[in-house]
């Protein structure tokens, strides 16, 4: 297999130092490498984000062209930014501080550039493996507390039920809970909106019958906790699984892909119960 990717790099690197390819930069030309490129990443797809890491280094050092290297750097980093793979957004990040950040290389336009450090301050603080940010938020009633809490398995869930995508969650989300969730699980609901009126009505009708399930109530109307930027909700529904030990284990989450992290998260749980 790693010899597929050094293959696949030298087709890149060749291409890449064509005359054609720096005298013409045309469409076509592009259009090859890329395929090369979506070729590369497809073979590293299961891959460590450690791997990923170095192999995006390989290719983009391979490439002595510099309009060259800065597409394939883009490309790589806008791949990564929408990856298939959970946890694969931390190989963008890693790309934009080591190539972008300092200005040795640079996006197309402003509004790119722009959009890719939004993307990087919205997410690098929410990346598999860290620890979740706590968030000191506000209970239904009075008083607040701090979460995601340690030493539970929580899913921590960021809606508003005025997101259509939203509402179709908090239909299913129940079901998807009583089903697959055999150990102890809390769900910290998170209201991402400020009407008090509406959170109510929503409170009032989304009920888990799962009593391994313990469903808490919180929101945060005037952003105080910071978790807008925290856990990147610039839109909603946004879904995170955070271990016992307060570690980030699963984060752009869909429904159809959470009963498989519960299985891992059951197992985590058990070690954890054991260690105390």
């Amino acid at each position: 297999m790693k010899r597929l990717f050094i293959a696949l790099a030298l087709c890149i690197a060749c291409l890449a130092s064509t005359p054609d390819a720096r005298a013409q930069k045309d469409t076509l030309g592009f259009a090859v490498l890329d395929s090369l490129l979506n070729n590369y990443t497809s073979a590293i797809l299961y891959e460590s984000v450690e791997t990923k890491q170095l192999e995006c280094d390989f290719l983009i050092t391979s490439v002595h062209d510099e309009a060259m290297r800065e597409h394939i750097a883009r490309k790589l980093f806008n791949d990564y930014k929408d990856a298939p793979v959970m946890g694969d957004e931390a190989v963008a990040i890693y790309l934009y501080d080591k190539w972008f950040a300092d200005g040795t290389m640079k996006f197309e336009g402003e509004f790119e550039a722009m959009d890719a450090e939004m993307f990087v301050n919205l997410n690098r603080n929410s990346l598999i493996g860290m620890q979740a940010p706590v968030l000191i938020a506000r209970k239904p009633c009075r008083g607040k507390k701090a979460i995601p809490e340690k030493g539970k398995t929580s899913i921590l869930w960021f809606y508003d039920p005025t997101c259509s995508k939203c509402a179709m969650e908090a239909r299913l989300l129940p079901g998807v809970l009583e089903k697959h969730v055999d150990f102890p699980v809390t769900l910290v609901a998170f209201y991402a909106g400020t009407d008090r009126k509406a959170w109510r009505e929503f409170r009032k009708g989304f009920r888990v019958n799962n009593p391994n399930v313990r469903v808490e109530h919180y929101w945060d109307p005037s952003v105080d906790s910071d978790y807008l930027r925290l856990y990147g909700v610039f839109s909603t529904p946004r879904m995170f699984m955070v271990a016992p030990e307060g570690t980030i284990t699963g984060r752009r989450l869909e429904l159809d892909v959470l009963p498989e992290l519960l299985v891992t998260a059951r197992e985590i749980h058990e070690i954890f119960a054991d260690e105390k």
